[in-house]
């Protein structure tokens, strides 16, 4: 495997009269299959809640979406499984696929009972599911349907973060309309991954097939995107860095040295994560100037390879006397995608504070920013929330979540 870097800003043209430019620029990054490339080995851990409120069909469609996802594994692929209701126990210890059956049978045998302690179930998963780790793809699937009444949340934040110093990615998912969104969002942001909504129990085989289908594209781990920035140019001291594809997170940047280093997590084969950077130039003389230097560290499992670095590629303006624009569409329709999650997080804390009214005005907002990019089932679900606050009417749980969820990504038919 390889890494392939695609950075491009949204306008490549700076105006050599202007004391201050402002740029967006926009990384494109991604895993690439080399010939005779090994298979890596997957290293799930599936996390499952059945607390009192899983009885029935909800608990019932989880274990069946549960037990699909293990026919799915390979040879050589290793799976965990752990249960959680107001305590946590590990039911399948983390092993290499081998009798499937049996751990088809553990996970079938599950009831729903008792209360509800997330934190218990992570930091169990985590440390069972470290127990594979090297040169696989580590994966944790984190289900539940409920507030984390015996739990802390805190500690599920702190656990997220342990999560990623082990190379683990984090996914949630949650079920119905009763769970946590800011502490799901939040773990799955932390570690990486990205978070589910399943709105009803038939939905679980096709949202757990369709995260599978991420996993399995994973080709490389633990990669950090490494920025050099030139004399004259400077992060944005406010939300410098976000992702916007194939999830849009806000991304914390590490400082080392004369380098800004920001964690990827996992690389995909087919799908590319799409960083967006605020630049501020400071005036530059005439001619192509480079005004950033990027590079990629990253694991390579299929390997055994730690540590390795992708080439270094310069970033560059063209500076005129004469300024004359040249925007780059792609980039601008990730500074939508951006536009429209922060639009959207402002509706949410409008809403919170009990000014309705400002709520509908920003999610109008966001729902245009929407059909600007083209995201039109993003742009209904948005407007809809609008129209029932602007007429009064409260959000449900189940539109309150949907209107998160669209915020962050375009959702797949």
């Amino acid at each position: 495997m390889k890494v392939a870097l695609h950075p491009a800003l949204n306008d490549a043209h700076v105006d050599a009269n202007q004391p201050s430019s402002q740029r967006q620029l926009s990384m494109a990054i991604s895993a690439v299959a080399t010939a005779q490339e090994r298979s890596v080995p997957l290293n799930l851990c599936l996390i499952l809640d059945h607390s009192g409120s899983m009885y029935g069909r909800p608990l019932e469609t989880v274990k069946k979406a549960a037990v699909r996802l293990v026919e799915r594994l390979k040879e050589g692929d290793r799976i965990c499984v752990v249960a959680f209701d107001h305590r946590a126990k590990v039911i399948v210890p983390n092993q290499a696929i081998e009798n499937i059956d049996n751990v088809k049978k553990q996970i079938q045998r599950l009831s729903a009972d008792g209360g509800t302690a997330i934190d218990q179930g992570l930091k169990l998963g985590i440390e069972e599911v470290a127990k594979g780790k090297q040169e696989t793809v580590s994966q944790v699937l984190l289900l539940t349907d409920g507030e984390n009444e015996h739990g802390d949340n805190q500690r599920c934040l702190k656990l997220a973060k342990l999560a990623t110093e082990y190379n683990l990615t984090l996914n949630t998912l949650g079920f119905g309309d009763k769970w946590n969104q800011d502490i799901l969002e939040k773990i799955a942001d932390i570690g990486s991954g990205t978070l589910s909504y399943i709105e009803q129990p038939e939905q679980a085989v096709q949202e757990f097939g369709r995260l599978f289908n991420r996993i399995q594209s994973v080709g490389l781990t633990n990669a950090y995107v490494q920025i050099s920035l030139m004399p004259k140019v400077r992060l944005a001291e406010l939300k410098p860095i976000a992702q916007v594809a194939p999830d849009t997170i806000e991304l914390p940047v590490q400082p080392q040295g004369d380098k800004f280093l920001v964690r990827l997590g996992d690389l995909m084969t087919d799908a590319q994560r799409v960083l967006l950077a605020n630049l501020y130039i400071g005036q530059l003389p005439e001619g192509r100037q480079a005004i950033a230097k990027l590079q990629v560290s990253y694991d390579d499992p299929g390997m055994g390879k730690e540590g390795l670095l992708s080439e270094p590629i310069l970033v560059e303006a063209d500076v005129q006397r004469v300024y004359q624009p040249s925007i780059n569409p792609g980039v601008q329709k990730s500074i939508l995608a951006l536009a429209k999650y922060r639009q959207t997080q402002i509706a949410e804390a409008k809403l919170q504070q009990g000014d309705r009214a400002g709520a509908a005005t920003m999610l109008q907002t966001a729902a245009k920013t929407a059909i600007q990019m083209g995201d039109t089932g993003g742009a209904t679900i948005l407007q809809n929330s609008a129209t029932r606050l602007q007429s009064g009417e409260q959000l449900s749980e189940a539109e309150r979540k949907k209107t998160r969820i669209v915020s962050k990504t375009i959702l797949q038919d």
